[in-house]
């Protein structure tokens, strides 16, 4: 198949397009800038110019594949209402341009705040819905094409997707540690973050392509939920910095309320529909591995 794929330079995008095309599908990266552009060529994929903001390259990039796997999202903190409206009218007008198509279209979501406190499953809805929910209530949005001819399918992420040169969440929790002088958690530190390493995460975007059927969702969490505890005891034991138990949230600024949560999450089913087992690091061997710790110019 012919895949076009937003986000295609990112962290998540740059691991699923080796695999895409190891399974033999003609992949189209979408790239905003020519740094973007050079690493989907070295990747061994095409580059269609564009971005989120430009609608009219989202709906010719869609409209010449045979299926889109949407990755991309404006991790923009400051204006996460903003990111959304821009999430909404991207999904809008990919999922438009497939409507009666029965193509595939693939869109990142994630597991994060579904179920607060218990174990969020695929059977799960998410909650969110409407322009001013978070990520623009896209889930319920996509799948709205369902009926309308599209084999849509959503690719919930864990919150940490991690491996060498991460740069989300788990690495500004290290950054804040470096520059706080201690590394800390929440309370007891029994709350509980899924995990998933960035290649496992990959393998599974590809067997959800080939075999997801429409109205699918499908986690990308290989850790059903680590401690946080757990997290900031290794990245104390990396940096060489005292452990400290039952921080405010606002000790770790704007991620505080994430860090905080128990957000647990399941992919019992994702694995036994889709045969996906993940077999990379887990986040603590990750972290012991040292490679978030390296100090770069």
């Amino acid at each position: 198949m012919r895949v076009f794929v937003t986000g295609a330079s990112g962290w998540i995008g740059s691991a699923v397009l080796p695999e895409l095309i190891a399974a033999g599908h003609d992949v189209v990266g979408l790239a905003r800038s020519d740094a973007s552009a050079a690493a989907v060529t070295a990747l061994g994929a095409s580059v269609l110019r564009g971005s989120l903001d430009d609608l009219d390259s989202l709906r010719t990039g869609a409209a010449d594949a045979d299926a889109v796997v949407h990755l991309a999202f404006k991790h923009d903190f400051t204006d996460y209402a903003g990111a959304g409206r821009t999430e909404r009218a991207a999904i809008t007008a990919i999922g438009d341009t497939l409507a009666g198509s029965d193509r595939p279209f693939l869109f990142a979501s994630g597991v994060a705040l579904l179920t607060p406190g218990r174990v969020a499953t695929e059977l799960d809805p998410n909650p969110t819905s409407g322009p001013d929910a978070p990520r623009g209530g896209a889930e319920q949005l996509a799948f709205s094409y369902t009926d309308r001819g599209v084999r849509t399918v959503s690719l919930r992420f864990a919150p940490t997707v991690h491996g060498p040169g991460d740069h989300g969440f788990i690495a500004v929790l290290v950054r804040i540690a470096r520059e706080r002088g201690v590394s800390a958690h929440v309370g007891d530190g029994t709350n509980r973050w899924p995990a998933v390493h960035r290649f496992d995460a990959a393998a599974l975007v590809r067997l959800a392509l080939d075999h997801a059927p429409a109205g699918a969702i499908v986690h990308a969490v290989a850790e059903e939920g680590v401690p946080t505890k757990d997290i900031a005891l290794a990245i104390g034991l990396g940096l060489g910095l005292p452990i400290t138990p039952d921080a405010p949230a606002e000790h770790f600024s704007w991620l505080g309320p994430i860090f905080a949560a128990d957000i647990p999450a399941s992919s019992t089913l994702t694995q036994k529909d889709l045969g996906w087992i993940p077999t990379h690091p887990t986040l603590i061997e990750d972290l012991a591995a040292g490679h978030y710790f390296r100090v770069t110019d």
